[in-house]
């Protein structure tokens, strides 16, 4: 199982869009996923066409990490599929979640997503974590419990700066013991064509991070949201623009998959 954070340090870079496109990507691929919704804004639950009020969610599951009975009942289908559980899960966010979003926090709270996910490790191929955009006690469980952290930016000159404490952060939660995360990368998302001011920065950042930056920069294109607002995935988007978006988020995920050597799974009916 590949437990991947997606993160920023600075808020507004489309953290929850690359969360919910990668979402679409599995879940295109038939790649049983469980999205974690670590924010207390609950932006991804919105997206993934869950109740934004569910009686269990990730506040529950961070204060009984080892209920089996919480996290099962934590644990519910996105609206893209239906009813049904085990392709692509959620476990909903909640703004609770923030009373565990301290600056400081023990080693044994930091574990405890950790603790609740090695109960369902069965079940998935891929967890995607939507972390909150701040190095406080969520997102730190997170990374806690996670393998790789993909870094999300944007071509400006405060998001590469936001993006190189976080890569840094990484690092030093690693070499601390607490967790054996690795970077997956640099998403360098909102990117827009002709922009020399965007030209000049994912320059920037290709010179400081080198094969971090991942291939291919997200363009900005309209039909991302439009998928959103509609609460569905961009893999089932209609029109050429939506289908270019779509290719970039596989190969994202594709990338993201070989880093822990995991294949996709066919679904029966594929």
């Amino acid at each position: 199982m590949l437990v991947l954070s997606i993160s920023s340090l600075k808020g507004g870079v489309g953290k929850t869009s690359v969360t919910l496109g990668l979402a679409s990507a599995a879940y295109n691929r038939g790649i049983p996923t469980l999205v974690v919704d670590m924010d207390p804004q609950a932006d991804s639950s919105t997206g993934l066409d869950v109740p934004t009020s569910t009686r269990v969610d990730i506040a529950d599951v961070l204060a009984a990490p080892k209920s089996q009975k919480i996290l099962s009942e934590a644990i519910i289908p996105s609206g893209w599929v239906g009813d049904e559980l085990g392709h692509l899960d959620v476990i909903s966010g909640s703004p609770r979640a923030a009373e565990f979003d301290r600056p400081s926090l023990s080693e044994r709270y930091l574990r405890r997503l950790e603790d609740a996910l090695s109960r369902v490790a069965k079940g998935y191929r891929l967890v995607l974590i939507d972390c909150p955009p701040s190095l406080n006690g969520l997102t730190r469980t997170a990374w806690t419990a996670s393998s790789r952290v993909a870094v999300v930016t944007e071509p400006s000159l405060f998001s590469v700066a936001a993006a190189d404490r976080a890569l840094r952060a990484a690092d030093e939660l690693r070499q601390r013991g607490t967790s054996d995360i690795q970077p997956l990368g640099l998403v360098v998302n909102r990117v827009r064509a002709g922009s020399h001011e965007h030209d000049y920065r994912i320059s920037e950042m290709r010179e400081m991070f080198g094969p971090l930056v991942l291939n291919p920069p997200l363009a900005e294109r309209a039909v991302m949201q439009q998928a959103q607002g509609s609460a569905r995935p961009i893999h089932s988007w209609p029109g050429k623009p939506a289908e270019k978006v779509a290719t970039s988020f596989d190969s994202l995920l594709e990338r993201a998959l070989r880093s822990e050597n995991i294949r996709p799974r066919k679904t029966p009916d594929q």
